[in-house]
C-alpha cells in the first residue's frame, strides 16, 4: 500500500493535474461570471409602435433595457428605422377590434431570435394590462381581485410533531444528489487508475517480480488502498486549493460573482424578499438536518462503495493486457453505478421510502448512491446499518472473486480473455 501510494503521488502528471485541475475549475468558473456580468450589462434599446394606445405608460425602463415609443409612424416606417439604428427590436401592438384579440396580433420584430428572459418580461407586461382592461369591460374591479387574492402557503409537519418546509426537502435533495455525484465521479476517476495501474505492471513485467514475494490477494488490496489514499489526497488538496483560488482570484480581477445575477435569482428575490432572506432559511434549516448521521453515513457508504467497485476494476486490469481490451468487461460493472444514479435522481425524489427506493439502497452495487440519497429524508438507523454491513461483506467476497482473477491473469499474455475463461480461473 505503501510503494502503491508513494508511486502515485509522486507521478509527475499526478502533481501537474492535482495543482492544475483547480486552476482550470476557477478559471473557467472566473470567465463565466465575467462573460456574465458583460452580457447582463448590455443595454438593449426596445422601440414600441403602439397603435392602440393602451401601453403608453405601461413599459418601465431598466438599467439594461430602455423602452422608447415611436409616434405617428407606419408598421414598414418603424421597422426600417429600427434596422437603420440597430435598435435591438421592435415591438408592434396594433389597434384591435376586440380586447382579446391582442392575443394573437402583437408582434416583435429583430435581427435575430430575442432572448426568452426578454420575451417573458413583455408578454406578462402585456398580460397584465390586458386582464385589467378585460376586468374593466366586465364591470369588475382589478384591483379589488387583486386584494381578494389569498396565497396558500401550507405549513408541514411530521405526525411526531417536527416541522419541515419545501427548502429542508430541497436541501435533502441537494445533499443526496450531491453526494451520489461524488461517489460516482470518484469511482470512474480512480477506478480507471487502479486498472490502468494494474496493466501497466502487468505489461511491463514488473509483476513477476512482485508477485514471488507477495500473495495476490494482499498485492490487490495494497494497490487499491494505496490508490484510494492518493485519490483522498488528491481530493483533499483540490478542496484546499479550490477554496483559496475562488476566494482570491475575484477579488484581484475585480469579479463579484455575487453580483451576477440570473433569472432564477430574480425570481427567487421577488418571492423571498431577497437572497440574504433565503441564506438565513438555509442555515436554519441546516441545522434542522441530522448533520452526524448524515457525515458518518456518508464516510461509510462512501468507502465501501468505492472499494467494492475499485475491486473489480482491478480484476478486469488483471485479465486483459491493454486498455482497448477492458471494454467488453466495463459495461457490467458500470450499469447497476448508472442504474443507482437513476434510481435515486428518479424514484428517490418521488418516493424515498417507496418499494423500490428500499430494495435498491440494500443491494450493495446500487445503496451507496441511493442509500445516501433516502437517509436524509429520515432513514431507521437500522436499516442504515444493515445496508452498511451488506456493502462490506460484498466488498469481502468480491475481493475473494477478483483475487482468484487476479492470481491467474497477471501472470497471463498474449491472449484475450473470455467470459467462459474467466469463469475457469475461478475454480484454479
Amino acid at each position: 500500500m505503501k510503494r502503491e501510494y508513494l508511486n502515485k503521488v509522486r507521478n509527475r502528471s499526478f502533481i501537474i493535474m492535482t495543482f492544475l485541475s483547480p486552476l482550470i475549475f476557477v478559471g473557467i468558473f472566473t470567465l463565466v461570471a465575467y462573460l456574465s456580468s458583460l452580457n447582463s450589462s448590455d443595454v438593449r434599446n426596445i422601440s414600441i409602435l403602439d397603435e392602440s394606445g393602451l401601453f403608453t405608460d405601461h413599459f418601465e425602463s431598466s438599467e439594461t433595457l430602455i423602452y422608447t415609443f415611436v409616434d405617428n409612424s407606419s408598421l414598414e416606417a418603424a421597422k426600417k428605422a429600427s434596422e437603420e439604428e440597430g435598435v435591438y427590436g421592435l415591438l408592434y401592438i396594433p389597434k384591435p377590434e376586440k380586447i382579446e384579440d391582442l392575443a394573437q396580433s402583437i408582434t416583435f420584430y429583430s435581427e435575430d431570435s430575442p432572448s426568452l428572459t426578454l420575451m417573458d418580461d413583455i408578454e406578462d407586461a402585456i398580460e397584465d394590462k390586458v386582464n385589467v382592461l378585460r376586468l374593466k369591460e366586465a364591470n369588475i374591479d382589478a384591483a379589488q381581485i387583486e386584494a381578494l387574492r389569498i396565497r396558500v402557503d401550507t405549513n408541514l409537519e411530521t405526525y411526531q410533531g417536527k416541522e419541515t418546509s419545501k427548502l429542508a426537502s430541497g436541501l435533502k435533495l441537494g445533499f443526496g444528489g450531491l453526494a451520489g455525484y461524488l461517489l460516482f465521479m470518484f469511482i470512474i476517476i480512480y477506478g480507471n487508475m487502479i486498472m490502468r495501474s494494474v496493466i501497466e505492471e502487468k505489461t511491463s513485467r514488473i509483476i513477476e517480480v512482485i508477485i514471488s514475494s507477495v500473495k495476490p490477494v494482499k498485492l490487490l488490496l495494497g494497490k487499491i488502498f494505496g490508490t484510494s489514499l492518493a485519490g483522498i489526497t488528491q481530493f483533499v488538496v483540490w478542496i484546499f486549493l479550490i477554496g483559496i483560488l475562488m476566494t482570491i482570484v475575484p477579488m484581484i480581477l475585480g469579479i463579484d460573482p455575487a453580483a451576477v445575477q440570473t433569472p432564477q435569482q430574480e425570481l427567487i428575490d421577488q418571492n423571498t424578499g431577497g437572497i440574504e432572506n433565503v441564506v438565513q432559511e438555509v442555515i436554519m434549516e441546516i441545522n434542522n438536518l441530522p448533520i452526524m448521521n448524515l457525515i458518518i453515513m456518508f464516510i461509510l457508504f462512501f468507502i465501501g462503495g468505492y472499494l467494492l467497485y475499485a475491486s473489480l476494476y482491478a480484476a478486469i486490469g488483471a485479465a486483459v493486457d491493454s486498455e482497448t481490451d477492458t471494454q467488453q468487461f466495463m459495461m457490467p460493472i458500470l450499469m447497476p453505478l448508472i442504474l443507482a444514479v437513476y434510481v435515486g435522481f428518479f424514484t428517490v425524489i418521488d418516493n424515498p421510502h417507496g418499494t423500490v427506493s428500499q430494495v435498491f439502497s440494500y443491494i450493495p452495487f446500487t445503496s451507496p448512491v441511493v442509500m445516501l440519497m433516502r437517509i436524509p429524508f429520515g432513514v431507521p438507523i437500522w436499516q442504515q446499518l444493515l445496508s452498511v454491513v451488506i456493502l462490506f461483506a460484498t466488498f469481502m467476497g468480491t475481493v475473494w472473486f477478483a483475487a482468484k482473477i487476479y492470481r491467474v491473469g497477471i501472470l497471463m499474455y498474449g491472449k484475450k480473455p473470455t467470459y467462459k475463461e474467466i469463469f475457469k480461473w475461478l475454480k484454479y
